[in-house]
């Protein structure tokens, strides 16, 4: 104990020190928060990624749409929509 008393008793030594802990740990930005930012920060990333990959498709999806032939087509295999005189029969695997 004896060793440390002298870095105790430096007054740039201690109030270095408690501004360390103040920073790290009281403060409104802590290390806590900042690590927390960061995961949400990456989580969004990958929605973000998977939006603009969904965005892309649906795009795609809309251009072939212009055409009267391919809404009919679309129509039948995605929304299973028929005609009045026919039966569709759905198959799902699991």
């Amino acid at each position: 104990m004896k060793k440390y008393l002298p870095y105790l008793k430096n007054k740039f030594i201690l109030a270095s020190t408690v501004f360390l802990i103040y920073t790290l740990f009281l403060d409104e930005n802590d290390i806590f928060s900042v690590i927390s930012r960061k995961y949400k920060l990456s989580q969004l990333k990958e929605k973000k990624a998977l939006m603009i990959e969904n965005l892309e498709e649906t795009t795609i999806v809309l251009e072939k749409l212009k055409y009267p032939s391919e809404i009919e087509k679309y129509a039948r295999e995605k929304k299973f929509f028929k005609k009045d005189n026919e039966d569709v029969f759905v198959i799902f695997e699991e």
